[in-house]
């Protein structure tokens, strides 16, 4: 699995971005149960984080290329806590949040930059429950932040 996904990254002039650093007291990721929990990505790009506001001064494209960003840094912290992606079982649940103006309504639209990106990368194991929530405002001013549970083959 693991050329595969690094095949497609490099067809789409993407990689595996070095997994960010906690900006608070906790871990990127907890594996318990059979199961990985990621903490909240947050999208950059170039190594700056994306900001903005859904509606306000963001549109659905640049919301839905910051999903995917999430998305990609989702995979790298996943890389990282497993050691190999071939651990991955299924992705089970995206938390997309969207920092977005009370008259915007298309969270699920931005949402599906990382959920496509999680079917592209991973088949069917990739397609995942979800929910995409509106909220004021994001740490750092991030247009978007996602969190996963993933579950996991044995080491």
């Amino acid at each position: 699995m693991n050329d595969k996904i690094d095949a497609i990254l490099a067809k789409r002039g993407l990689k595996l971005p070095t997994p960010a650093a906690p900006v608070a007291d906790y871990v990127p990721a907890v594996e318990v149960g059979g199961f990985l929990y990621v903490s909240g990505q947050l999208p950059f790009l170039d190594g700056v984080v994306m900001t903005g506001r859904l509606g306000e001064d963001r549109d659905v494209a640049a919301g839905q290329q910051a999903a995917e960003a999430c998305g990609i840094m989702l995979v790298a912290q996943i890389k990282k806590a497993l050691g190999s992606l071939d651990r991955v079982e299924r992705i089970v649940k995206l938390g997309v949040f969207v920092s977005s103006d009370p008259r915007f309504t298309d969270q699920p639209k931005v949402a599906d930059g990382a959920s496509s990106l999680m079917v592209e990368l991973f088949g069917d194991a990739g397609r995942h429950a979800r929910a995409a929530v509106g909220v004021p405002v994001l740490p750092l001013g991030a247009m978007v932040e996602i969190d996963a549970v993933v579950a996991v083959r044995p080491a």
